[in-house]
């Protein structure tokens, strides 16, 4: 890449920073970069903001030496300089559209391994789960291989894989490209993720404040503001909800009748994705529920021998959906005088069309889970079980999770259908 130079003077190399003389010539925006960190003498003590952001940032080990550290912050300063937002392209070709980094908020659909560390069910770190992502990892993500969010951040033009904020690898340079803040069992009820013993959709916004502290702390705040403001941000939440906390485990029903429940659902979507804008993300895509009633393990529950979609909870999906895309809509021209783009994305359909047309999209099975189909076949419950030898028959992985297969296809409709809502 070329490089800016000022004069007759000689940029350095990233590489070339901890032994760079005091008055070495820096790239512009690398100088910029790696202003934050250029102390001198005390003002580098291990207890100073700036170390003390940057031992935060680097996931609170505040045991590592100083060279460490600088690596490190070179490595960041150098990302900081380089780094240029990705082009759409694919499906969702846009003239000169950029997308700066992506942000991922949700539930399991979309939780790219945030759960591995934290005591709770609600997490996929382990066989048959991953079979077929890179080198047959087992991340935490909850299908054969990869998710909805690593397929969006492809797509879009961002990076192969979005990673999970609280993951022990997150490289440095993940911070200006996007994570994902989604956890398996979380939901838009605060209630739902308190019975998955999981991070609740409030929980995620905090993680998305740590972010951005981080974030300003390694490149500042013009910096920060311009990926912050510049990213697009997708919200997937609303079936723990339905399907735990009303049907499964029905505490909210002795509280609410469904529409009830779903008008109260509705209104903390609204102001999960209120707070999200009030904080910097301008284009926000919320994703609907899927059609819930045809998840194996729902066809289980109800009882048909014929193994039919179950018609209760998918008219709870209909319902949510139906309410949460009007909101959806007068919250967007409410926020657009902002500059704001709020998109109501149609998972629904697009999934059903899969199950009710499987040979049009090459697959045999529509009922079944590749690991099985009761209730308890989800994630901890099949651990280290063999899957099944045919992975691309399936719609489903487990008793609610679709295959990376699935996934594909459905992304590329969102793609296509909506991205030009949030351009």
């Amino acid at each position: 890449m070329q490089r800016a130079t000022t004069g007759s003077c000689t940029p350095v190399a990233a590489s070339q920073l901890l032994h760079a003389r005091p008055r070495a010539c820096f790239p512009p925006r690398l100088a910029r970069a790696i202003k934050l960190v250029r102390c001198p003498g005390s003002s580098c003590r291990s207890d100073s903001p700036i170390m003390a952001s940057l031992t935060t940032c680097l996931g609170g080990h505040s045991s590592w030496r100083r060279p460490v550290l600088l690596h490190l912050v070179v490595a960041a300063a150098a990302a900081a300089a380089a780094f240029q937002p990705g082009v759409i392209h694919g499906a969702a070709s846009a003239e000169d559209q950029k997308i700066s980094a992506i942000f991922m908020f949700g539930d399991s659909i979309v939780d790219p391994g945030n759960n591995n560390n934290r005591f709770t069910e609600a997490k996929a770190n382990f066989p048959p789960y991953g079979q077929d992502f890179p080198g047959g990892v087992a991340t935490g993500r909850f299908s054969n291989g990869l998710v909805p969010g690593d397929l969006l951040a492809s797509k879009l033009g961002v990076k192969e894989l979005l990673p999970p904020f609280l993951g022990d690898d997150l490289e440095l340079k993940d911070l200006l490209t996007g994570v994902a803040f989604a956890c398996g069992g979380s939901g838009y009820d605060l209630l739902t993720s308190k019975l998955a013993t999981t991070l609740s959709s409030t929980d995620q916004l905090d993680l998305f404040r740590d972010y951005k502290e981080k974030l300003r702390a390694l490149v500042g705040e013009e910096k920060m503001t311009r990926v912050i403001s510049e990213a697009v941000y997708f919200t997937v939440m609303g079936a723990n909800d339905i399907l735990n906390n009303y049907f499964i485990v029905p505490l909210r029903r002795h509280e609410y009748d469904l529409p009830s429940y779903v008008d109260f659902l509705v209104s903390s979507a609204i102001n999960f994705t209120k707070t999200l804008n009030d904080m910097g993300a301008k284009r926000i895509g919320f994703v609907g529920v899927p059609p819930l009633g045809c998840c194996p393990s729902q066809i289980t529950l109800g009882g048909s021998p014929s193994r039919q979609c179950e018609p209760l909870r998918n008219r709870a999906s209909r319902l949510f959906n139906s309410r949460i895309s009007q909101e959806i809509e007068i919250l967007n021209a409410e926020r657009s005088a902002s500059g704001s783009k709020i998109a109501y994305f149609d998972i629904y359909y697009n999934l059903l069309d899969l199950i009710q047309n499987p040979a049009l999209y090459g697959f045999k099975d529509v009922s079944e889970g590749c690991c099985g189909s009761t209730v308890l076949n989800a994630a901890v419950f099949i651990a280290y079980h063999s899957a099944c030898p045919n992975v691309i028959d399936y719609i489903f992985w487990d008793g609610f999770h679709p295959t990376e297969k699935a996934y594909n296809i459905v992304v590329d409709k969102l793609i296509q259908q909506n991205m030009k809502y949030l351009m």
